[in-house]
């Protein structure tokens, strides 16, 4: 039996053991209209489906409010050409938990991009990704997918080639952005960090970065929290030479950034009543993100 194998069946017997006091915190609800397991046994991760944030949302809290909101519209600090940010472009990121999304209604809200997840580990695929993914291209929205990262479950190259294989990819159509890792706290144990050391964890999420880039030509975005990444993968290893850095947090800035960036790409501000994002710099750069 893999080694994966046996830490998805442990992570079964865990999330059975400790599956009452999970669901009332509502972190373990199985998504609305989910497919069953092909397998026809439970999976831990279909159960879990985290969405992008849930986890930084949990630990840090969001301190979100209109005017913080008001303020994620206005540019901060440098952009990705070195130039102070002149603009910013509004975004959000969905999962199966918004269903089927009206995205007419988010385009007249002024949004012009969006990340839908895709994958999670090397079980679980988004049951509404394709309405999602393909229905954000269609109303005119620049586009990418994003992995929720297990690196307790499976390494990083098997992590990155499932997500390719299953919605992750990229092409070079002007409206595709590349795919983003969501790294945040484990929401399948009491170590935030996976049972890995920083060590450890900078060679996961290179696993990951070498392989989605073997896989598609692209570096991946990497989503993160400022607190999770420098706790957890420290200055271990730097990926702000080649990944667009992609921060969450709750509050009336982007704040210190993680170790290893002099700038932030994508500024998640809040997740009420959704996740939503601000990209920093104006439309044309962030086209020119998509186009590579």
């Amino acid at each position: 039996m893999s080694t994966a194998r046996r830490i998805r069946r442990r992570m079964r017997t865990a999330v059975v053991a400790g599956s009452v006091g999970a669901l009332l915190l509502g972190a373990l609800t199985t998504p609305a209209g989910a497919a069953p397991s092909s397998t026809g046994e439970t999976d831990a991760f279909e159960i879990g489906n985290h969405a992008m944030g849930s986890q930084i949302a949990r630990v840090e809290g969001d301190n979100s409010s209109p005017a913080t909101k008001a303020r994620a519209t206005q540019p901060q600090g440098v952009g990705a050409d070195g130039m102070k940010a002149q603009a910013t472009v509004a975004g959000i990121d969905v999962a199966s938990y918004q269903g089927n999304v009206d995205w007419d209604h988010w385009w007249g809200e002024g949004k012009r991009f969006a990340y839908v997840k895709a994958t999670e580990a090397t079980s679980y695929e988004n049951p509404y990704f394709a309405q999602q993914y393909n229905g954000s291209y269609n109303v005119g929205m620049i586009r990418g997918a994003y992995h929720f990262a297990v690196p307790s479950s499976s390494s990083g190259r098997e992590q990155a080639n499932y997500f390719v294989d299953n919605g992750g990819g990229w092409s070079g159509d002007g409206k595709t952005l590349p795919g983003a890792l969501d790294m945040e706290y484990n929401p399948y144990g009491d170590d935030p960090c996976y049972g890995l050391n920083q060590a450890q964890m900078a060679s996961w999420v290179r696993d990951f970065h070498d392989t989605y880039h073997s896989r598609t030509g692209r570096w991946p975005v990497i989503y993160t929290s400022t607190s999770w990444w420098n706790m957890c993968v420290g200055s271990a290893q730097s990926f702000g030479d080649t990944v667009p850095l992609w921060v969450a947090r709750y509050a009336d800035s982007v704040g210190p950034l993680p170790n290893g960036w002099g700038y932030h790409t994508i500024w998640q501000y809040t997740s009420s009543p959704l996740d939503q994002n601000s990209f920093n710099g104006a439309y044309d750069r962030l086209q020119a993100l998509a186009n590579g």
